[in-house]
């Protein structure tokens, strides 16, 4: 069985052909938004009189639910209300791609829209100015689900030389990369950068440095960005927490969070605090940081591999096998930021940011008034 999928062996030159044809003054809007799995995204595509100016200018939409896991056959009919647009890199100007929150039929927030809950706690702490930057892990697979560029039946060199790597044996899938970049760059997302990762076919790009809402709008976009580029190229990105058992690392989220107290004079105190809610809170955030309720986590938070045990909170200076980092700079400064190293790398990012603020922002007192106690996936 091949490892590349048959539509990616297809003639891209052919395709070129057609996506090279005026379209006048008609404009492509591709909408996307996540599925009620709250990992999938789905997508779909209509056709607007004119390029839109912004966000604003782009109808709502609708949907069926019942074929994304959102709704009942008898009652389908799901709400698209776009929030954040950006280029499309695949059909180019002036064509737009649009992120959506999903509403239901009674305009409420669907169940796994739970950008709607997060946005709110973003503007009840604005005057906080939180800075997000999450680091997105992820690992490249033959669409047989074995990992790209492993020896099939076999295992690759153990873990060692793959990490920043360079060289045909040893980084492999660099292609997949570098168009995914591009792709970011060009639509307008907020990519920091890239890098190998420690397992072989494993790598990260970063999304930041983002204020508030918008770090889960861009990571989105961007997941969605990396599967597109994925489909051409002929294979799958996964973002399963531990997509190889075994001596190899697991795949995470790790979340870089600080405010404007903590990035001026005397910071570190004000990051100091903030582990300590935390700390008091660390079975809460593990059940909120994947989307099984800290299930995915268990395979990968084992206190191996660069990671803290999913039982214990740690913190340290510089320390990649604790659940928060403060890194050596910061420690230096006196000021900057910390990074939440527990998100499994298929976290839902808007989950992962209100919890942060929520707690270490609203306390304990106003998440309690709030209503947010529970532990389930909804953020409505």
């Amino acid at each position: 069985m091949s490892s590349l999928s048959p539509s990616s062996q297809l003639n891209k030159a052919l395709l070129q052909r057609y996506l090279a044809l005026p379209q006048g003054n008609l404009c492509q809007v591709t909408y996307v938004w996540i599925d009620g799995t709250g990992e999938g995204l789905r997508c779909k595509t209509r056709t607007l009189e004119s390029e839109p100016a912004g966000v604003e200018d782009i109808p709502e939409w609708n949907f069926d639910g019942s074929s994304t896991y959102q709704s009942k056959g008898s009652n389908s009919d799901m709400y698209l209300i776009p929030v954040c647009m950006f280029r499309d890199p695949f059909t180019r100007d002036p064509n737009k791609l649009v992120l959506c929150e999903v509403l239901k039929y009674d305009r409420e927030p669907a169940e796994h829209n739970t950008r709607f809950s997060c946005n709110k706690v973003m503007e009840e702490t604005k005057e906080f100015r939180p800075w997000f930057g999450m680091e997105q892990e992820y690992a490249l697979l033959g669409i047989d689900g074995h990992p790209y560029s492993w020896p099939q039946g076999g295992f690759p060199r153990p873990q060692g030389p793959y990490y920043c790597s360079v060289g045909a044996d040893r980084a492999y899938g660099r292609d997949v990369v570098e168009s995914h970049y591009k792709a970011c760059m060009y639509a307008g997302v907020k990519i920091y950068g890239t890098n190998a990762e420690v397992m072989p076919s494993q790598w990260e790009f970063q999304v930041g440095t983002c204020e508030g809402i918008e770090v889960g709008d861009h990571l989105w976009m961007a997941r969605f960005l990396l599967h597109r580029v994925c489909e051409d190229f002929g294979v799958v990105a996964t973002l399963d927490p531990k997509p190889m058992a075994g001596d190899w690392n697991g795949t995470g989220c790790h979340t870089n969070f600080s405010t404007k107290a903590m990035r001026e004079e005397g910071g570190l105190k004000h990051i100091e605090e903030a582990i300590e809610r935390l700390e008091k809170r660390h079975a809460h955030h593990i059940r909120r940081y994947d989307p099984h309720g800290g299930e995915d986590n268990k395979r990968r938070l084992t206190g191996r591999h660069e990671t803290s045990s999913i039982e214990r909170f740690s913190a340290g200076r510089a320390d990649r096998g604790a659940s928060v980092r403060v890194p050596l700079q910061v420690h230096q400064d006196g000021r900057g930021y910390l990074e939440d190293r527990r998100p499994a790398s298929n976290c839902d990012p808007y989950v992962v940011v209100e919890a942060i603020a929520r707690t270490c922002l609203l306390g304990r007192r106003a998440t309690e008034t709030a209503g947010w106690g529970g532990d389930g996936a909804g953020g409505g």
